[in-house]
């Protein structure tokens, strides 16, 4: 790790949670698509699955057999 680099880590480190938690989504928007981009993607999934559901179109599986098949493959 460059001294540059852990010297802004023991800086961040002294922020509080709620600094830490907007840098880090900061530095994670600069690597990827924008934190609001991927939330605005995902309401508009669940959005589209509800109607789906809402008019039968989409398979409706027993929590008992989704739980059953889980604990089957994690074996």
């Amino acid at each position: 790790m460059s001294a540059s680099l852990k010297r802004i880590q023991e800086q961040a480190s002294r922020l509080s949670a709620e600094e830490r938690a907007k840098l880090a989504e900061a530095m994670l928007e600069s690597l990827h698509m924008p934190v609001a981009e991927i939330e605005a993607a995902w309401a508009e999934e669940i959005d589209r699955r509800v109607v789906e559901f809402d008019r039968g179109e989409m398979p409706v599986f027993p929590a008992e057999d989704v739980f059953a098949e889980a604990r089957r493959m994690s074996r």
